[in-house]
């Protein structure tokens, strides 16, 4: 069934700001926000971290909003509760006459235009920083929870075991090896994070095709280890920080997001898995004598080396499975679905780091603080360009490609993020789209919010520079020494995108909308 949006009522939404801003102030933030997206594309060559880049933009923004008055400085209200007000029809009594009763009157009010709206009541009011309320401390709080508890999880050993233990069930066969590394890298990549899923499949796929002396096979390998993480990307609210941003904003819940991407993942994992064999001539061991010595070289594997503690390896696994059950249940709990996914990552990050809690701060070091700082200074730039009636002029073509209905309107918005993921980070597409689409009203059910997970994710496998797993997964390349530049990964992973966003394309028209 096709869910056509109109947008004509979203309009006042788009025109209530940019009407009492300069055209000339908005080309000027407009051009801000394209030097950003530059300078991110050209990380690497300008040497600076995202956080950096970021957070020196949102200086800028913030000083510039302030000169042309575009900013709400004032007191902030907190503590309040919403309450609903029945308002009575203009001309009408809002006390019922004499003899008639509450039911009478009530249908008599709303038959005659009476409403209810919300309102607040009770809080106080607060002076604060006009760029804190502008991050979505809901976001903030989910990546640093996750980091910290599946980065303390790991210290268990429960991640290596897993690998080695997959590793010595396939018997050191090639092709069934690189379906389990394949089907491994897809699920850490949704239980942990892409990064984290690259290092510890790819350096354990080096490991094991050395013992194995495959090494040649190495290279393909890899590849498509690398392109998997961003479909593994693809499979829970948590899996990407896109999928993070866009699901937040669309209000869609962790169980809802799994049911609506789990198919397609299935597909692309293996449509990707059965390429990767076919262009890398990854086949099975046929004669007996291949697959005895294959299975004596990788019994050799211990899996417990990296296991400290039996008793925190178990706690680790029993919090890993918990914490998942939690998380995909968050919305139907009572007291904390009021809290929210980020209030459950910052409490099992907490009783995890008991068992380190004389040493916690070695965790605090480790976490990713220049993707948080990025995310915050990001969230900033965005709220500026809001407030600077920049996302109500990309809106208005925005509303003009969705216009064109949900099939060619999806299918555009899909592609065009794809190609722009593949050549800059995804965050700030994903953080612009979803703050533009939200505006519009856009309904929970609507297959736009899809296109944008979608295209955001798979364009990272494009590029290499598309996605920070793709560029580690070429990192691991280049250590082993593996013939493989910048364009070779281009005209190598190409195919694999294109019939990657093909199916999503097929799956987001067909089955989500």
């Amino acid at each position: 069934m096709m869910h056509f949006v109109d947008f004509t009522n979203s309009l006042p939404w788009l025109l209530a700001s940019s009407e009492a801003i300069s055209a000339g102030v908005t080309a000027i933030f407009a051009l801000l926000l394209v030097g950003l997206i530059t300078c991110l594309a050209l990380e690497e060559k300008i040497h600076a971290k995202k956080s950096v880049i970021a957070g020196g933009f949102a200086v800028i923004c913030l000083l510039l909003g302030t000169v042309f008055e575009i900013l709400p400085f004032g007191e902030v209200v907190v503590g309040s509760h919403g309450v609903e007000v029945e308002h009575a029809a203009e001309g009408t009594e809002e006390s019922p006459e004499p003899g008639s009763t509450d039911r009478e009157s009530s249908e008599e009010e709303h038959a005659e235009g009476a409403h209810r709206e919300e309102t607040h009541l009770g809080g106080h009011e607060i002076s604060m920083p006009v760029y804190i309320p502008a991050i979505d401390w809901g976001v903030i709080a989910i990546i640093l929870g996750s980091s910290l508890f599946v980065d303390i999880t790991s210290k268990s050993g429960l991640f290596t075991w897993i690998a080695i233990k997959v590793t010595k069930a396939t018997g050191g066969d090639p092709l069934k090896l690189l379906a389990a590394y394949g089907l491994m890298t897809v699920v850490f990549s949704a239980v942990l994070n892409n990064v984290t899923a690259m290092i510890i499949v790819g350096s354990l796929t080096a490991v094991s095709l050395d013992k194995l002396n495959r090494s040649n096979l190495l290279l393909g390998f890899l590849l498509v280890e690398g392109l998997l993480t961003n479909i593994g990307g693809l499979l829970t609210l948590i899996s990407s920080v896109p999928n993070i941003i866009v699901g937040t904003e669309a209000g869609i819940s962790f169980a809802k997001f799994f049911q609506c991407a789990a198919p397609y993942v299935v597909v692309a994992t293996i449509v990707t898995i059965a390429m990767g064999s076919w262009m890398y001539g990854i086949k099975g061991l046929k004669t007996e004598e291949e697959k005895e010595e294959a299975a004596k070289l990788v019994s050799s594997f211990d899996e417990n080396d990296g296991i400290e503690s039996r008793g925190f390896f178990w706690f680790g696994a029993a919090m890993l499975f918990a914490f998942i059950v939690t998380i995909a249940t968050t919305s139907q709990l009572p007291y904390i679905s009021k809290l929210e996914m980020g209030f459950v990552a910052l409490a099992f990050a907490a009783i995890m780091l008991l068992r380190y809690k004389s040493t916690a701060d070695q965790f605090y070091k480790a976490l990713d603080w220049d993707l948080i700082g990025f995310f915050m200074a990001l969230f900033v730039v965005i709220n500026v360009m809001e407030h600077a009636a920049v996302l109500d002029a990309i809106g208005v073509p925005l509303e003009k490609v969705i216009g064109l209905g949900d099939m060619a309107g999806t299918g555009l918005i899909l592609v065009a993020s794809a190609a722009f993921s593949s050549v800059t980070d995804n965050i700030p597409l994903a953080a612009m789209l979803a703050k533009i689409l939200g505006g519009l009203g856009t309904p929970q059910d609507s297959p736009l919010w899809w296109s944008v997970v979608f295209g955001a994710n798979l364009g990272g496998n494009i590029t290499p520079i598309g996605s920070a797993s793709t560029l580690v997964a070429v990192t691991i390349i280049h250590k082993y020494k593996l013939p493989l530049s910048f364009g070779g990964f281009v005209k190598t992973a190409l195919p694999f995108a294109l019939i990657q966003i093909a199916i999503a394309l097929i799956y987001v028209l067909l089955f989500l909308s």
